[in-house]
């Protein structure tokens, strides 16, 4: 069975519920009600997902692999193995878009993330940055609306839990608020293990916070004069 947008929360329903919460640390951009009607953190399977994209974690080849990568070809079935055949690989920091065949999606994009090296840690920022912008990107020119994305790189090719959230986030909510980026109107960052639940309630917030709680009231430590000359002379009960 599949799973519609109406399904699934946006960030705005999960602050109303509970279900995600506002960081302790000072968020580092201001609360955009539009932006979080927008956003979508989805724990389940991305090939249930009823969708116009969802974002393949593949590898260079784009004919399928382990983990995420393979649960997309096997849902979508032989064709889409024969199209990504035509397509002759694709380039790691880039992504190239198929048709969906038997998922509910109408489209895979496939995005190919850096393997991690610390030693090359800028490097593979700006690639794994690079696989968001250029998804985003494909969605737009192909007039797509709504895309869910996969965590990149992080499974087997070893990138930081916190630091790809990070780029996640950050190159989404840019392009977001950017002229080009203002056709897409959902994108659910779709998760399966707890630990990329907990990195993702942890990091959201940070990039597309609550509205802020209202402010208490301040007491008014003056009292007028009358008043307090009545509790002058009223005796305190003992």
């Amino acid at each position: 069975m599949s799973v519609t947008l109406a399904d699934i929360d946006t960030l705005d329903q999960a602050y109303a519920s509970g279900d995600l919460e506002a960081s302790s640390k000072e968020p580092l951009f201001a609360h955009d009600e539009s932006l979080n009607k927008r956003i979508s953190l989805y724990r389940g399977d991305i090939t249930k997902l009823e969708v116009d994209a969802i974002v393949n974690a593949a590898n260079r080849s784009l004919l399928g692999g382990g983990g995420v990568d393979g649960a997309i070809h096997r849902a979508a079935g032989d064709e889409l193995y024969d199209e990504c055949k035509t397509l002759d690989g694709c380039a790691t920091g880039s992504a190239k878009i198929t048709k969906g065949y038997k998922l509910p999606s109408k489209h895979v994009i496939h995005a190919v993330g850096p393997i991690y090296d610390d030693e090359e840690d800028e490097r593979c920022a700006k690639l794994l940055k690079s696989c968001y912008d250029t998804s985003l990107e494909l969605a737009v020119e192909n007039k797509l609306s709504s895309i869910a994305f996969s965590g990149i790189s992080t499974g087997i090719y070893g990138y930081p839990l916190d630091a790809a959230t990070h780029i996640a986030l950050r190159t989404t909510r840019d392009f977001l608020t950017s002229e080009k980026g203002s056709s897409i109107s959902r994108v659910i960052f779709t998760v399966f293990r707890s630990i990329d639940v907990n990195s993702y309630k942890k990091i959201l917030p940070l990039y597309f916070p609550p509205a802020p709680a209202p402010s208490e009231p301040k007491e008014d430590a003056a009292q007028p004069a009358e008043e307090s000359k009545e509790k002058e002379k009223t005796p305190s009960a003992i």
